[in-house]
This record gives structure tokens, sequence and C-alpha cells, in this order.
């Protein structure tokens, strides 16, 4: 099953997304579970279940994606996870060796818009890169958890386009600025539950620019693994229900071809991962 957040007629809500249509859970449900962070956080009970397989309420067509999650506590981001990007980005003179821990760095809620809603393309540099990456939401929180049980966290997984403003990332040995910038990211369109999603080290991630491929990998070629990630970072703060873990990017990121590929006004970025579905997000001007 897929659920969403979205608006309809105005009013922001949340649901299942199926192939025949979308059923408002959160008119169903407001009572019980009033947003889509609740219902990740309750583990995705059975009577949920049974409700999304009722009556559709709406078209796909009619309602507007937001962001999955609203408002995570922490949204957690691993640089240099899949080894062919490391050495792409070696290649190009900013690295020099394999992280032997988690390289993590933090984005905020407000730098991510939802799925066809326009990345904004930052105006102050040219440099606006893509990055295709896998992302896990945490259902269970936790504090210091043990590898061994990591994955028991995890509430589903959803589509991430790590939007990168390249010349401000690289400003100083601080790469903040250039992941922060406003709307340059895009999330979505829906979570999958962990339980829908068999072998999370099975997925292929697929990136196209304008139709053109321009990233192929595959979740097997995480260097730092999920149950490393969830480890490693609540040891440094506990994990909340929602909480966002962007797993890194494969290799083909615009920076380091030649000559460089960068996001423009009017191009379409869509980022595929299996089991998942598409993150679709044309470029517009920041105002």
């Amino acid at each position: 099953m897929r659920y969403a957040t979205f608006k309809i007629d105005g009013r922001q809500t949340y649901g299942a997304v199926r192939d025949d249509g979308v059923v408002d859970l959160g008119r169903r449900l407001s009572t019980s579970f009033p947003t889509l962070k609740s219902l990740v956080a309750a583990g995705w009970p059975q009577e949920v279940a049974a409700v999304a397989r009722g009556p559709v309420d709406y078209t796909e067509a009619q309602i507007s994606y937001l962001p999955p999650i609203l408002d995570p506590a922490h949204i957690w981001c691993l640089a240099l996870n899949y080894v062919e990007h490391h050495d792409e980005v070696q290649s190009a003179g900013r690295v020099q060796e394999l992280p032997k821990q988690p390289a993590l760095f933090m984005r905020w809620a407000d730098t991510f818009t939802g799925h066809e809603h326009p990345l904004l393309h930052p105006g102050v540099s040219e440099q606006f890169d893509y990055e295709g990456e896998l992302a896990v939401v945490i259902g269970k929180p936790g504090h210091k958890i043990p590898e061994a049980n990591a994955l028991e966290h995890v509430g589903g997984y959803t589509i991430l386009n790590d939007g990168s403003v390249r010349d401000w990332q690289f400003h100083t040995r601080q790469i903040t600025p250039g992941k922060n910038f406003y709307r340059t990211g895009s999330i979505g369109p829906w979570i999958v539950p962990r339980d829908d999603i068999p072998d999370v080290y099975s997925l292929g991630i697929k990136t196209t620019l304008n139709g053109q491929v321009v990233q192929n990998g595959t979740t097997r070629d995480m260097l730092h693994k999920i149950e490393r990630f969830i480890a490693y970072a609540s040891t440094i703060l506990p994990l909340r229900s929602g909480d966002i873990l962007a797993t890194g990017t494969p290799s083909g990121v615009g920076f380091s071809r030649k000559p460089p590929l960068w996001m423009k006004v009017g191009d379409l970025c869509e980022i595929s991962i299996e089991g998942i579905g598409t993150l679709s997000n044309r470029i517009e001007a920041s105002q």
C-alpha cells in the first residue's frame, strides 16, 4: 500500500493511493490518527489497512501531493554512501578517502517540496544538481539503537531528491549552505510500509533529467547500510517517529560530469525506485 499526504479542495489530509484512486484516511480516521506521521508511529494498524481497501474518494489527478511527513523533527542525510559516487567526487578533487564512519549532514523541512511541485532554482548559482536517493521514515522512536534491532525502527520508505547548489556547498568544508536552499529538494510521492519491501537492498534507483538517464544504481551498493545509519544517528540524538534518513546517492551526479550537467529552469527531474514509485519535479525560478 502507498500512503500520501495531500491537499484536496484547499484541505490538507492524507490517504491511501491505489491504482483505482485515493482513499481519504484523514477524513475517516481523524480522531485516532490525525496525520500520516501519527499513522507511521502507530505501526500501520490492521484496522487502518482495512479502511484503506475501502471505496475510493478521489482520482489521483484531483489531489495535490505534499511531502509525506510535513514536520519531521530531524532530517539526517548521508554523504558519499555509494563507492562509485565517492570515486567520482574524488576524481573531481573534493575528497580523499572513503568515510570510515557515516558522513552526516542535516537538512530542514522547508528545503523540500512534494511530488509534481516545482524545485526552485536558486538564481544565485547555475550549479543546481540532482541526487536521487532512498529515504527511510522512522516509525518506532529510539535512542542509542543497536544495529541488530535497527530495522525494527523503520516505518517505511520513500524517495528523495537531495537537490544541491554545488558552489555554495563547496564554499567551505561545511556543506550545509548548498544543501539547504528553499525548496531545492523534494520528497515523496508517498510512503511504502517497511513490510511491503521484502529486500530493501535489492532496489534499483534511476534518475532521469528531461528523459535522459543520468543515474542508474542499486541500494545493494550502499557503503553504510541502513542499520548502521540508524545506530549512528540515534547515538547522537534520539530518533523520533517521522524522522527522515536520506541514504545517499549513486554515481552520475551532474557536477562530476565533463562537462558538468546542471538542472535549469524548465527541466524535468524524475527519480524512480523499484517497489516505491517515481518522484517527479519540474524546475522553476525562485522569486
